[in-house]
């Protein structure tokens, strides 16, 4: 009997990637593309004002504070349903995002959609991600959110998670420039992709990780003075630098919480876009979001 290659199911420190957080300055076209467009749900329980809104993606999450537009330096991957479903929708929208920076692409294996700021997200096509074992099984839900930074510093970075995270990292060479891939759980991951394109400055956005080691990997970032916002459950740091020279490499706020934070693991709720009020299924409201 073939013996299992038991390494391929450590999953590291990262347990879940919760949220991306960007600032927007009108929520209604932010309704009009994630909810209507992207087929997603607003959360009906926090956040339901008029100066934030959290958008849910099976577990994880968009939060779209009021501000001036963040834009991320990279893009996210999301699984959100069949193509064909998600470019009917896209269409229906585009008036009411007509004179913004919303547009698709169709490609290979997934569907490009700029959101009305200039945020991409990579709309994977089911086949595409369920033959890649990493992202296998996910219904719903943020597969990676992929960050453009200068070559040269994706060992560096890949050593950062590592050494001061615990994390479980991998660097790949892709058209001959490097990644580095953090896995986070299961089925989710981030990619710091070397480019040679200029970077934009960093406008504050950041993403937030729940951790299982939650004390250790604070103690080493305390030492190295990166850490700020401590409260109780979580802490931030932004610089991500090489441990052993302390070059810094790129900064990107990450809220880091611990599993015992009271919105880990929070039931959320994900409806099913294709539902009408014109071709009702009774039964089929809900998306389960589970990976």
């Amino acid at each position: 009997m073939e013996r299992s290659d038991y390494a391929r199911e450590d999953t590291g420190n990262l347990v879940l990637l919760e949220h991306v957080n960007l600032t927007i300055p009108d929520q209604r076209l932010a309704t009009a593309f994630y909810v209507s467009g992207l087929g997603l749900t607003r959360d009906p329980y926090l956040m339901t004002g008029v100066t934030n809104m959290w958008i849910n993606i099976g577990r994880s999450q968009i939060h779209l504070p009021h501000g001036d537009a963040q834009r991320l330096r990279g893009h996210i991957a999301l699984v959100v349903g069949e193509r064909q479903s998600l470019l009917a929708r896209l269409r229906e929208v585009r008036p009411a995002l007509d004179g913004t920076a919303f547009g698709w692409t169709e490609r290979a294996g997934r569907v490009e959609v700029t959101c009305p700021w200039g945020n991409r997200y990579d709309c994977l096509d089911a086949d595409a991600y369920q033959a890649n074992v990493p992202w296998s099984g996910i219904d719903l839900g943020v597969a990676y959110v992929q960050l453009d930074v200068p070559a040269g510093c994706a060992g560096s970075i890949a050593d950062f998670y590592r050494e001061m995270l615990n994390a479980s990292v991998e660097v790949r060479d892709h058209n001959g420039l490097q990644q580095a891939v953090i896995a986070v759980g299961t089925h989710q991951q981030l990619v710091y992709a070397e480019t040679l394109a200029a970077i934009p400055e960093y406008d504050g956005h950041h993403i937030q990780i729940y951790i299982a080691n939650f004390s250790e990997p604070y103690t080493r970032l305390a030492e190295r003075e990166l850490t700020y916002g401590e409260e109780p459950h979580q802490y931030r740091f932004a610089d991500v630098i090489d441990p052993v020279s302390g070059a810094h490499c790129f900064r990107l706020e990450h809220e880091i919480r611990s599993l015992h934070h009271p919105l880990y693991a929070r039931a959320l709720v994900n409806r099913n876009p294709d539902q009408s009020n014109r071709n009702y299924r009774r039964g089929a409201d809900v998306r389960s979001g589970v990976f």
